[in-house]
This record gives structure tokens, C-alpha cells and sequence, in this order.
């Protein structure tokens, strides 16, 4: 007898956990430096457009086809065609991207980990420390890379172990909340430095003069990269869903709340760029780890200020994190019947092993390079856009009708756009993927 599916305990716990998984680090830097060079306000408009009209669809998409079927990535698809259908190969997809993703995902939320216990014991905060050789000397050590890396994975599979209900749905509702309030302290505090005006400008400012056909393809790919789509978490996420929550309203809440985490971080990292002139928004992850404590290194309770924003990216990390080791425990469970225990910590374990080249490969420059370097740029540029369109193109011409019908429909307040979004999910979507991936390889 196969055990029933879990069920998220609300609808609430299910949209803090999936905009858990789609907030990520990258939301903290990425989005805030690509719209400043953008365009700034031009930009995020741009965004908001595709964010609608390619992330909302695929999204929903993605969450139809697991509650529709209760299963993971690969039983979810097999599912719905058959066992040896070519479709199957987009739910393997979705497995490896998730678990590729999480081995050296978790290596960088390991030095943010470090540098969260860093600014507790106060080892951040010491006079004369240049935190840009902090940072060299972190990921240039193997063994500190690697320590943190464990830790990290650690807590992580601490929290998949404890099921849906008490283990994702419970820390999303102390994860995301704790994560807001801390991200609204410090858009508080930043207010109040000279530079926030400034920030304020270069970050949401309508520039049109800077908005280019390179900047609607750059705003394609965040929305499409920034939403945590195409590698089955929302999928995974998806069948553990109630028959009657509305799944179109809660893809809309999710977005939602991704997007003002971004505008939010915004609002804090500038104003601290614009008070030090010395400091540049120009260097990827060295922006977190180098940049801002070093304007933060400069202001009244400095301590304080590093301590709740190295929390911040920790748990911003971490409710990216339990999504993403989800998918291959949840396609364990499902495909060889394992109890949750065995399947997380099997998992757990084999994308740590997995993740040990990255954490030894360190980081140059602000760039990465070497493993995590050529695992970033497979799963990036190929294995999201290739399992996003795929999922896509599944949703909308390969599953039946009367499914996708009934499934977008039941609990809906949104019935009467069924036709625009499987339109959007058939046509829009993987023209926009296509392009995304065509420009990130060089193509276009």
C-alpha cells in the first residue's frame, strides 16, 4: 500500500514556501545590480512584463502538473503519457538540475553562513579588517569552504526530514516572515544615509535613454531565472497541494512576493554603494561579501547591521535550499518507496559529496571558475531553460485537456483567463525561454 501525499497544512504555508524557494541570493544581488545598469525603473517594468506573461504561466504550469498527478518530476510525467515517453527525460531534467543547482548553491550559502557566525562573535567588526581580503581568504580555503558547505547541507536536510507539514511548511512560516522583517529593518536604516537618494535613482529611476534590446533579454532571463522554475520545485511543491486551492492565485502571490524581495534589496544594497563611493555594485558575489560590510563597517552598530544582514542571506538561502533537496527526495520516495528519513538523507549526502569540487575550487576575482565555475554555466545557460521549455511545451500540447482544464479551473477566481494563459504557456513561454537560452549560449 503506498502511503497518501503529504498536504501543506494551508494555502498560506504553500505560498510562503514557494516564494521561499524563489527568493534566493540571487535576489539580493543580481537583481538589484542588473536593474541599476538597465535602466533602473524602465527595467523593472520591463521585468514585471515577464514576469506576467512568461513566469506567472510556466509557473502555474509546473504546479498543475504535480497536483494533478501527486508525484514528483519524473512520476508526475510518466503519469500522464507513459513510462517510456520521451517527455519522461524533462522530469530526469528537473532532478538533476535541482540537485546540481543545491551542490554548489550550498557552498555559497556556507561562506554566508560563516560570515553570519563571523558577525556574531564579532570577528567582522575588528579594526583594521579589509573585508575584500576576508572574502579572498574565505573561498580560497578548501577546508573552510568545505566545513561551511557541510553545515549548511546539514541544516538543510534537518529541515526536509521533518516532512511538509513540520518540516517545509513549518520553517516557511518562520523562515520567510523572519526574512521580510529583516529585510524592512534594514531598507529602515538605510533611509537614513546620505546616499539613499542616489541609490534610490540608480536602482528604480526611469533612465529610458539606458534601456536597450540587451535589457529586455536581461529582464527575461531574471524573471525566468529568478522565480525557480523549470527544475521541478514548483512542480514537487505543486503535489503536495490541496484539490481546491486556487493555483493561479497563489502563483500571482508568489511572484508577488519574489518581486518585492528584489525591490527591497534594492533599497538597502544602493544607498550603502552610493554613502562609500569607494565601493562598486559591479561584483557579483563579492557585493555581499565584500562591499557591504565594508559600508556597513562604517556605521553606528555596525556589528548589529552585519549580523542581521548575514542572517538575512542565510535564511534567504536556506528556504531556496529545502526546495531544491525536495525534488530528488520527493523522486526517491515516489520511486523506490523509501521512507523520508532514508531519501533525505541519501540525497542529502550524495549532492555534498557532489558539492566538494566546488567548495575546493574557490572563487577568483569575484568570478567563478574551475568546477563550480563549468557546473553553473551547464545549469544556468542549458538545464533550466531546456527543462523549462520542455515543461512548457508539456503543459500546454501534451497533457490532456480535460486535466489541465479542471485543474486550472477548480478553486480559481481566475477562470475566465484559462484560454490566455494556456495561449501564453503554448506560444509566449518558449519563445521567451528560447531566446533567453539562444543569447546566454552566444546564438543571438
Amino acid at each position: 500500500m503506498t502511503a497518501p501525499r503529504a498536504q501543506w497544512g494551508s494555502k498560506v504555508g504553500f505560498i510562503l514556501a514557494a516564494a521561499g524557494s524563489a527568493v534566493g541570493l540571487g535576489n539580493l544581488w543580481k537583481f538589484p545590480y542588473v536593474a541599476g545598469e538597465n535602466g533602473g525603473g524602465v527595467f523593472i517594468l520591463a521585468y514585471l512584463v515577464c514576469v506576467i506573461f512568461v513566469g506567472v504561466p510556466l509557473m502555474a504550469g509546473e504546479i498543475i502538473i504535480g497536483r494533478a498527478t501527486q508525484k514528483s518530476p519524473v512520476g508526475a510525467i510518466q503519469a500522464l503519457t507513459h513510462k517510456g515517453s520521451f517527455w519522461t527525460s524533462f522530469g530526469w531534467l528537473s532532478v538533476a538540475a535541482a540537485s546540481s543547482l543545491l551542490s554548489y548553491y550550498s557552498v555559497i550559502a556556507g561562506w554566508a553562513m560563516y560570515y553570519a557566525y563571523l558577525a556574531v562573535t564579532g570577528g567582522l567588526t575588528t579594526a583594521g579588517t579589509v573585508y575584500g581580503d576576508v572574502f579572498s581568504q574565505t573561498v580560497a580555503s578548501g577546508g573552510l569552504s568545505l566545513s561551511w558547505h557541510l553545515a549548511f547541507m546539514g541544516l538543510t536536510i534537518a529541515v526536509v526530514l521533518g516532512g511538509v507539514s513540520n518540516g517545509l511548511d513549518r520553517w516557511s512560516r518562520i523562515l520567510m516572515p523572519s526574512l521580510l522583517v529583516m529585510l524592512a529593518g534594514l531598507v529602515v536604516r538605510s533611509y537614513f544615509l546620505e546616499g539613499f537618494s542616489a541609490g534610490l535613482d540608480f536602482s528604480v529611476g526611469i533612465r529610458p535613454e539606458e534601456f536597450a534590446a540587451s535589457s529586455m533579454l536581461a529582464a527575461l532571463g531574471q524573471a525566468f531565472f529568478s522565480l525557480s522554475i523549470g527544475m521541478g520545485t514548483m512542480l514537487t511543491y505543486g503535489s503536495y497541494l490541496k484539490r481546491d486551492d486556487d493555483i493561479m492565485g497563489s502563483t500571482l502571490q508568489i511572484c508577488a512576493l519574489d518581486t518585492i524581495v528584489a525591490l527591497l534589496a534594492c533599497l538597502v544594497i544602493f544607498p550603502i554603494i552610493f554613502t562609500y563611493p569607494e565601493l562598486s555594485p559591479a561584483q557579483g558575489p563579492g557585493l555581499l561579501f565584500a562591499s557591504i560590510p565594508t559600508g556597513m563597517s562604517q556605521m553606528p552598530f555596525a556589528g548589529l547591521l552585519m549580523t542581521v544582514f548575514f542572517f538575512l542571506l542565510v535564511f534567504a538561502a536556506l528556504t531556496s535550499a529545502i526546495s531544491l533537496l525536495e525534488v530528488p527526495v520527493s523522486f526517491l520516495i515516489d520511486r523506490f518507496g523509501w521512507e523520508r528519513r532514508k531519501a533525505a538523507a541519501v540525497a542529502g549526502t550524495a549532492i555534498f559529496l557532489y558539492g566538494v569540487p566546488s567548495a575546493l575550487g574557490g572563487v577568483e576575482g569575484g568570478a567563478f571558475f574551475g568546477f563550480l565555475d563549468q557546473l553553473d554555466y551547464i545549469v544556468s545557460n542549458f538545464m533550466f531553460p531546456l527543462g523549462g521549455i520542455g515543461l512548457s511545451l508539456f503543459v500546454g500540447w501534451r497533457m490532456p485537456d480535460e486535466i489541465r482544464h479542471d485543474h486550472f479551473l477548480s478553486g480559481s477566481k481566475f477562470k475566465v483567463f484559462y484560454n490566455v494563459w494556456l495561449t501564453l504557456l503554448r506560444f509566449v513561454v518558449p519563445f521567451g525561454i528560447a531566446v533567453v537560452f539562444l543569447n546566454a549560449i552566444g546564438v543571438v
